[in-house]
């Protein structure tokens, strides 16, 4: 006997099924140019200060404030100069009352000196310094400490590795690092009309081109997973449970197309006989009501419409999210803004709807307009995007210059 059909979800409700049914997937330790854009795993705690000793900021001269408080370009303060220090070395002796100590940029303060005067409000000289300019007391000076203390966290679990946070890591020694483990995510299409790219089939006039696998493996990309593309399958029971049963190799399996009531659409068919246990399979949702979600041998399988904006979207709305959860990302979700509408929009009522649309600012203000014809097969419309204006359910129609929700894509 067949599952009994469940009602149709929100997507409110059907986007919280899937947090719900996901989890990160493991954990592992790879080096440090390679966690570029991955999720760290783990508390980083530095076991030294940062800097560790109080060094000069600058090229300059290490004293003690209270030798060079009175110093004017009329009357200048001449001190001897006791010692050189480059970057990388420490000085030989404590500065001694009355004298100086020529320093470089991060070379560590001699014992006993409390501020820098920079090379350029002095002689530069190497025996005897003439010091023309009084500094502010520890003026120049880098403290120990004053970037990082031993024993702080200095990057949290869940924190996006980008590039600063990669030198933040190099900055207290840890060459490799523990992230989490990026979804492995297969990608099925299906129908007969669909032909993949360089395929033979492509150049008759009755097919369409699998455009559905690329773009969602971009998305998978850009979510962070890594997209494996099954390929075409034909509408052919033992075809589809071939490539299905392929495709849970993966940690994820995402299908597109063959989920809708033609005769043709096995994928529900294919996808119960193997066990699935489905959480929902419609939602009330425009572009992309044929859609299901649910769970088989513990995979989160993903049926997405067919039509290519349909596609996008409601891998947007659903499975980004699930893989920024599975990858540990602390916000799953888009950013959302309040914008001016430019022109009146349609939409059906009970029905969330997502209309394709260009954020931009004039004169401080943000406004939005339609990418123009919103057809779930035009996928420029899609490509002009970068952003979605939320139309709720209970809306039928917002008039031009009406403030309304808007998801950012970029």
């Amino acid at each position: 006997m067949a599952p009994r059909e469940a009602p149709a979800l929100r997507v409110a409700e059907a986007q919280e099924t899937v947090l719900n049914a996901v989890r990160p997937i493991g954990t592992e330790t790879i080096d440090l140019v390679s966690a570029l854009w991955r999720v760290l795993a783990e508390d980083v705690v530095a076991i030294r200060s940062i800097p560790p000793a109080d060094n000069s900021a600058m090229d300059g001269y290490a004293v003690r404030i209270a030798d060079v408080a009175a110093a004017t370009p009329e009357r200048p303060v001449i001190l001897p100069v006791s010692e050189v220090v480059p970057a990388g070395k420490r000085a030989r002796a404590p500065l001694e009352p009355g004298h100086a100590v020529k320093i470089m940029t991060g070379a560590p303060m001699p014992e006993g000196a409390d501020t820098v005067v920079r090379v350029e409000h002095t002689d530069g000289g190497t025996e005897r310094v003439t010091i023309e300019r009084a500094p502010e007391p520890g003026e120049n000076v880098r403290r120990a400490g004053e970037d990082i203390e031993a024993g702080d966290v200095v990057l949290a679990a869940g924190t996006l590795l980008r590039p600063a946070e990669l030198g933040l890591l190099a900055s207290v020694n840890r060459p490799r690092v523990l992230v989490t483990v990026r979804p492995r995510v297969a990608i099925l299409a299906t129908g007969d009309e669909v032909a993949d790219l360089g395929h033979p089939d492509a150049a008759l006039e009755d097919r369409v081109l699998d455009a559905n696998s690329y773009s969602l493996a971009g998305q998978v990309l850009e979510a962070g997973g890594v997209p494996l593309l099954l390929g075409v399958a034909r509408d052919d029971r033992r075809v589809i449970g071939e490539r299905i049963e392929a495709g849970l190799r993966a940690d994820v399996l995402v299908t597109s197309g063959g989920v809708s009531v033609g005769d043709y659409d096995y994928v529900r068919e294919v996808l119960d006989r193997l066990g699935l246990e489905r959480l929902f399979w419609k939602v009330m949702i425009r572009p992309g009501g044929p859609l299901a979600f649910g769970l088989l041998g513990g995979r989160p399988v993903f049926c997405l419409p067919g039509n290519p904006v349909a596609s996008m979207v409601t891998a947007e709305l659903f499975l980004r999210p699930a893989l920024r959860k599975m990858l540990g990302h602390p916000n799953v979700a888009r950013e959302t803004v309040v914008a001016t509408l430019t022109e009146p929009i349609s939409a059906r009522k009970g029905y969330r709807t997502f209309v394709r649309a260009v954020l931009r600012r004039e004169r401080g203000e943000r406004i939005v307009s339609s990418t123009g014809p919103q057809g779930s097969g035009i996928l420029r419309s899609m490509s002009r995007a970068n952003a979605l204006i939320v139309v709720p359910e209970d809306v039928e129609r917002y008039e031009a210059g009406a403030r309304v929700e808007v998801m950012r894509l970029e």
